[in-house]
């Protein structure tokens, strides 16, 4: 049996960067502590979610993916013999942002990242006005505790980076979010166990908690946090997260599953891609 053992977070703005920074550093201790090997943060980590508004001012938050962000917490990683998801604010350079995570493996080397790809223009959600889409496909990270890919916010509406992440190999995928209350509760629930089940892996999706009002005043939202783990059937593994406390998420995932399952469902045997013409026409 290869169990691994995984931690997702969820938390508030603590309103500057250095201390968001400093938490999200205890976050790992604790996690590592508790016998974490992989924990991947939530969106846009060491920031508040400014999506809320659009304003220039927030392109300050973003660094390159080997920047200091990254390498302060790679040498954690190496550290804590800890696989990190870092989902940050990348500037390829002047003027060009994306919202990426970059995946750190336990001995503190830097696989790569991956950018999200659909990228919202709505009330509260102006991710337009910071983020370029992503161009660097759908990769799948071979780490220490398995093959690990990642799916941001948004990108989890649309089922074909779910499969484009399963045909590429991935055990675990990881979801970081900016969730707020209205249409997306009931997607919430439904999406990520519908995928997990489609695309026979581990799914850990997690959210933001609190309301950042101090940042965007009547304008903000309040996030409800209820981050979770489904397995390749798609049901939850442990208990949902709350919706309103700052919480590390910790499940063991058997990975031997997947492969029962898929001996079960042979989903990637009898899927027709020769017949599949509108999904890929744009």
């Amino acid at each position: 049996m290869t169990v691994v053992r995984a931690a997702i977070t969820q938390t508030t703005w603590t309103g500057d960067k250095t201390s968001m920074l400093d938490k999200h550093e205890q976050l790992a201790r604790d996690a590592a502590a508790d016998g974490a090997q992989v924990i991947c943060f939530q969106e846009l980590f060491y920031g508040p979610y400014f999506g809320i508004i659009e304003d220039a001012k927030y392109y300050d938050y973003a660094e390159p993916a080997d920047g200091p962000i990254v390498q302060r917490f790679a040498a954690l990683a190496r550290e804590l013999k800890l696989v990190m998801v870092l989902p940050i604010y990348e500037e390829e350079m002047p003027g060009v942002y994306y919202n990426t995570a970059v995946v750190v493996d336990a001995d503190g080397t830097v696989l790569g990242k991956y950018r999200k790809h659909h990228i919202p223009n709505l009330d509260r959600f102006w991710e337009k006005f910071y983020f370029r889409p992503g161009n660097l496909g759908y990769p799948v990270f071979d780490t220490a505790v398995g093959k690990v890919g990642v799916y941001i916010c948004y990108d989890r509406h649309f089922p074909e980076g779910w499969r484009e992440l399963g045909l590429n190999g991935a055990e675990i995928v990881f979801n970081p979010s900016a969730t707020k209350p209205g249409l997306s509760n009931r997607l919430w629930e439904l999406e990520q166990p519908a995928a997990a089940a489609a695309n026979q892996y581990y799914i850990g999706a997690n959210n933001r908690v609190g309301t950042e009002t101090e940042e965007f005043g009547d304008l903000a939202v309040t996030f409800y946090g209820s981050s979770y783990f489904v397995d390749p059937r798609g049901n939850f593994v442990g208990d949902v997260a709350s919706q309103d406390r700052s919480e590390i998420v910790t499940r063991d995932l058997d990975l031997d599953t997947i492969r029962e399952v898929r001996n079960s469902w042979q989903f990637y045997r009898d899927r027709r891609p020769d017949s599949y013409t509108a999904t890929v026409r744009p």
